[in-house]
């Protein structure tokens, strides 16, 4: 593998964290973010993450299991802080000696930081406000990843570089600090590493590489589009805790603008209590994004992706992805 200096020494904090050579984390993305996608980013050097999702125990106990057979390299597993049976999700990880959990969705449920780390194990944290990082800071987690509202998939509503000049002057020097959304190129990935960034998280960049199952059709659909096709959903009703979602604009996103009103109309009628009626929305997205990456319903599934989407053009082997990030970033610091 090539040598990048200058972005290797300020990733160094990252890549010892993780246990792999570059600190590129790959966004936990459901339907891809599994087996064949994973291995092949962690073998290439960087850290594969699986979208554990709504997965059910069994299956997750399964795909770790695969996952394990295609590479001898660090990875971790995302799980939803919401997902009815998190504690036994966390027991497989431990199980299979998981080196890395990334809590998502919400604030981490009592008693779930404390079980990860009783295997062993290190937890990686998300927070949209510095207020709600320091506490989970203080509270177990050990890393932090930002996300700003360029990203695919769920989302906050505060930009990647405002995020960025908030967070790392604060947490940057006594934390682990990854950035997230919006980053398509290794230039941007320099940019964040200079203001004390230890490494990145990517998602979209990597949902068409060639070890990607995703459908050719949701491929292709990503080739085609810019960055202006990736817009976030809206809520419907504001009793609905519904977290915005950015994903390519088709007649799936109409689809769920009916599905909000179709679950308010039962809060209304008290058909479902408040939770019931958020988990309906996430299985909703999980089963409109498997119609899309899976199935290739580029209309009526769920194509999430991030506005960074526009840099996506061809079906690229993943350790080129890498390459390119790596060498784009280095260029860059050289030229400072």
């Amino acid at each position: 593998m090539s040598s990048y200096p200058k972005t290797s020494r300020l990733m160094q904090r990252g890549t010892d964290f993780l246990g792999s050579e570059y600190a590129i984390l790959c966004g936990a993305m459901s339907w891809v973010s599994e087996r064949n996608l994973v291995s092949a980013i962690s073998n290439a050097g960087g850290f594969g993450v699986i979208a554990c999702g709504a997965m059910t125990p069994d299956l997750l106990d399964t795909e770790i299991a695969e996952t394990k057979k295609l590479t001898d390299k660090p990875f971790g597993v995302n799980l939803i802080t919401m997902h009815p049976d998190l504690m036994d999700l966390i027991e497989v990880c431990g199980k299979h000696g998981v080196s890395h959990v990334v809590l998502a969705g919400g604030i981490p449920p009592k008693g779930s930081v404390e079980a990860i780390k009783a295997h062993g194990a290190k937890v990686i944290v998300f927070a949209p406000t510095l207020a709600l990082a320091k506490k989970l800071l203080r509270s177990g987690g050990d890393a932090l990843v930002i996300e700003g509202m360029e990203a695919g998939g769920h989302i906050g509503p505060v930009s990647t570089s405002v995020l960025a000049q908030e967070f790392l002057p604060e947490l940057a020097d006594d934390h682990i600090v990854f950035v997230a959304g919006g980053i398509g190129k290794g230039q941007a990935i320099a940019g964040y590493l200079e203001m004390g960034a230890v490494g990145v998280q990517l998602g979209t960049r990597f949902a068409c590489a060639s070890e990607s199952i995703a459908h050719p059709d949701f491929k292709k659909a990503f080739f085609r589009a810019n960055a202006r096709d990736a817009i976030a959903s809206v809520q419907v009703d504001p009793r609905l805790p519904v977290i915005p979602v950015r994903a390519l604009k088709n007649k799936g996103t109409e689809e769920f603008t009916a599905k909000q009103i179709e679950v308010a109309g039962m809060l209304d009628r008290e058909e479902v209590a408040m939770a019931e009626a958020q988990l309906q929305i996430e299985h909703y997205w999980a089963g409109a994004l498997r119609r899309a990456v899976i199935d290739g319903d580029v209309e009526n599934g769920s194509l999430m992706a991030g506005q960074s989407v526009g840099m996506v053009k061809a079906e690229e082997p993943v350790a080129d992805i890498i390459a390119q990030l790596m060498a784009e970033s280095e260029e860059a610091l050289s030229r400072r």
